[in-house]
C-alpha cells in the first residue's frame, strides 16, 4: 500500500517559475542556490536514493520503471522495468540495489543488468520498504501485511519473519554493527529487533502517527526516527540495550529504549533522516499549508 497521508514526489519538468526546464538551474545571482532537475518519470516518484559515493542516484515511481542517473552528467543511464515501486535502495557496496513493490515482491538488481537477479516473494500485502544489511548478504522488508520479512539475497529465500506490529510497517533501520533492526509503522510505534533470535528487543511508544522514516547513527548509539506527527525523536539505543540484555532472564520484562529528545519541527512531516560521517543529524519533509 502508499504511503498515506505521504504526498508524491516528483522530478518536476518545470522551474519554480513555471518554465520548462531539465538541465542544471544556478541562478545565483538572484541568491538562489543551484540544483538539479531530472526529467523521465511519467509518474509520481516515491523514493529516490543515491550510491554510498554520490556518484549515481536511483529513483523509482508508479510509472513502473526504476532510473539510473549520474551525478557527473545529470543524464538518465539505465531504466529499469518491472513492477511499481514504493521504495528503492542501493546495497553498501554500490552495484546492486534493491526495490519493493506493491505486487507483494521485491527484487535485487544489479547496475550493469536490466532484469532482476532475484525476486523475493511471500508477502501478503504491498511491500512497502526495503533495507540492506550491512553485509550485503541479507535485505529486509516491511509490508502492508505487518509483518517484516529477513531474505537471503543468495538463494532469495526468507530465513526470518518478525511479527509484532499492528498495522502496515513503513520504515526499516540496520544498527551498523548489524545486530539489530528497527522498524515503524503506521500507527506510529517502533520496534526494535534482535536478528540473531527474530525477538522483539523493545517497542518503542512515542509518536502519534506514521513512521515515516528511522536512521541510526554512525556508532550505533542513537536511534532516530521522523513522523508524520511533525518530531523527530531521539532514542537510547546503546545505554539501554545493555540495560536490556541484563534483564533477559526476567519473564515479561517491558523495559524500553530510553527517549533522549523530542525535536518539534511545527507543521513539517518528517519523511526522511540520515546521519553524517560526523553524526550530523538531517531531516527532510514536507511543509504543511
Amino acid at each position: 500500500m502508499a504511503k498515506i497521508g505521504q504526498p508524491a514526489k516528483t522530478f518536476s519538468s518545470q522551474g519554480e517559475n513555471g518554465s520548462s526546464q531539465d538541465e542544471r538551474l544556478s541562478s545565483t545571482s538572484e541568491g538562489k542556490r543551484p540544483y538539479t532537475l531530472f526529467q523521465g518519470h511519467s509518474g509520481p516518484v516515491y523514493s529516490a536514493a543515491f550510491s554510498p559515493f554520490g556518484d549515481f542516484l536511483l529513483s523509482s515511481s508508479s510509472d513502473s520503471t526504476i532510473r539510473l542517473w549520474t551525478t557527473k552528467l545529470n543524464a538518465n543511464l539505465v531504466c529499469y522495468k518491472g513492477h511499481n515501486y514504493w521504495d528503492v535502495q542501493f546495497s553498501p557496496v554500490s552495484h546492486y540495489f534493491a526495490s519493493a513493490s506493491h505486487d507483494r515482491t521485491a527484487r535485487i538488481w544489479s547496475m550493469d543488468k536490466i532484469q532482476p537477479l532475484r525476486i523475493m516473494a511471500g508477502h501478503l500485502a504491498d511491500v512497502d520498504c526495503v533495507q540492506w544489511h550491512v553485509n550485503c548478504n541479507y535485505i529486509a522488508t516491511g509490508s502492508s501485511d505487518k509483518t517484516v520479512r529477513l531474505w537471503d539475497v543468495q538463494t532469495g529465500e526468507c530465513i526470518r519473519m518478525f511479527i509484532g506490529h499492528r498495522s502496515m510497517v513503513l520504515s526499516l533501520a540496520m544498527s551498523p554493527d548489524g545486530r539489530y533492526m528497527a522498524s515503524g509503522d503506521e500507527d506510529g510505534t517502533i520496534m526494535m529487533w534482535d536478528l540473531s533470535t527474530g525477538s522483539c528487543v523493545s517497542p518503542l511508544a512515542g509518536h502519534n502517527s506514521c513512521v515515516w522514516s528511522l536512521a541510526f547513527s554512525c556508532e550505533g548509539a542513537l536511534l532516530a526516527s521522523g513522523s508524520a506527527d511533525c518530531t523527530v525523536k531521539l532514542w537510547d539505543v546503546a545505554s539501554s540495550t545493555k540495560a536490556l540484555k541484563m534483564d533477559d532472564t526476567k519473564a515479561g520484562s517491558t523495559n524500553r529504549l530510553r527517549l533522549l529528545k523530542a525535536l518539534p519541527t511545527k507543521s513539517t512531516p518528517v519523511y526522511n533522516l540520515r546521519f553524517s560521517r560526523r553524526n550530523l543529524l538531517f531531516a527532510s519533509g514536507a511543509l504543511s499549508l
